[in-house]
């Protein structure tokens, strides 16, 4: 667990929440601030291709090191390779203390494969050892896509020793299949001798883009029962995963896995900044409270909960659970197709990855044609 500080998210922390920051940049590990999120119980770092594009164009913290780059001649490719390997080592490094304290259960940064191999496990399986390789620390979690083909992945991986960050999962029956794939590379990996204590997961359930996508189709329909629920719906999806979690972590197949020394796959909340201004700013916070779990927060929505979230969080009892699903019956009965609206979040989820990794290979090479016009050399092909 990380310091819980006099804050309310050390308030959170004490009730067996980690908060973790949804942001990273060079400048912010040269400052110092990312260490000093420490003291005030951040206990995890998450990573993504639109969070390394922002890093990249603010300010000049990146120009050292694409310029020696650039100047022996390294490919696109390979300078990405190297920021962002830089930065997550230096990551996990400022993370390593909680990593120690908790016993390895706490403490990690995330580094995501290539949302181009959403669909095609091989190829991410692959990467991910890459990854494993070049940053090279235990608190080290690899990103994965809960596409249908990423199961497939997410269980080789995990069969190999290797943490997993689940993520893009939207519906209930895809977080099963992840949670069975966790069991599954865990008994593989037992199986090959595999110490189990040593591999951790969780599973990045996307809540506010639940309610964006739901609330139009309610604002559709128009009927006075399906405009009651709106701004209910991701809530509730959430709600009934952890429901689900509950469950599959104390099935017999669990247990026997826990008595191997085998660690929770925890459920991550992920895209919980509130898209709707109608809306509580620490709506999807205050609400899913919970032991066991993760929140990933960008800055603005840290700063949001501490300023304006409740002093005593309420955290999930049996009564919430129950409300969630009869919100997703009610939805139901309102005409809310709920496979629909899933199968679309995660495509939609898969393609802004896939925009958000081409723009910072971009940015990339922006920087480095900067870099090469000031220096009045021609610029690089390809």
């Amino acid at each position: 667990m990380a310091e819980t500080g006099n804050s309310k998210l050390g308030n959170l922390a004490g009730l067996g929440q980690s908060v973790w920051l949804d942001s990273l940049s060079r400048a912010m590990l040269d400052s110092g601030e990312l260490a000093g999120y420490l003291s005030k119980a951040i206990s995890g770092v998450t990573s993504n291709p639109t969070i390394f594009a922002k890093a990249m164009l603010s300010g000049d913290s990146y120009d050292a090191q694409v310029g020696e780059m650039v100047a022996r001649g390294a490919s696109i490719d390979e300078v990405y390779t190297a920021v962002v390997t830089s930065d997550i080592r230096r990551a996990c490094e400022v993370m390593e203390p909680v990593y120690r304290r908790t016993g390895g259960l706490d403490g990690f940064v995330s580094v995501e494969v290539s949302p181009e191999l959403a669909h095609d496990a091989a190829p991410t399986v692959a990467e991910a050892r890459d990854w494993v390789k070049r940053v090279n620390r235990p608190n080290l979690l690899i990103k994965v896509p809960a596409t249908r083909e990423g199961i497939g992945a997410i269980e080789d991986l995990t069969a190999e020793g290797i943490s997993v960050n689940v993520t893009l999962i939207f519906s209930l029956r895809r977080y099963r299949s992840v949670m069975d794939a966790y069991f599954g590379g865990l008994e593989r990996f037992e199986k090959a001798g595999g110490d189990l204590g040593t591999v951790n997961s969780v599973a990045s359930f996307f809540v506010s883009r639940f309610d964006t996508e739901v609330d139009a189709r309610l604002v559709s329909i128009g009927t006075p029962a399906a405009l009651a629920l709106r701004g209910r719906a991701a809530v509730a999806n959430a709600r009934v995963a952890y429901l689900e979690f509950l469950r599959a972590f104390s099935s017999a197949r669990w247990y026997r896995l826990r008595r191997a020394g085998a660690n929770v796959q925890k459920p991550l909340w992920a895209s919980t900044s509130t898209k709707n201004p109608a809306y509580s700013d620490t709506l999807y916070i205050d609400t899913l409270v919970a032991p066991e779990t993760v929140n990933t927060l960008p800055e603005s929505a840290l700063a949001a909960y501490e300023d304006r979230g409740p002093a005593s969080p309420t955290v999930l009892g049996i009564n919430e659970l129950n409300d969630a699903v009869l919100v997703l019956d009610d939805l139901a009965s309102v005409g809310v197709d709920y496979d629909d609206v899933t199968a679309k979040l995660e495509q939609q989820g898969v393609a802004g990855f896939v925009s958000s990794f081409r723009q910072m290979i971009g940015d990339i090479e922006s920087k480095r044609d900067m870099l090469t016009a000031i220096r009045g050399e021609p610029a690089p092909e390809g």
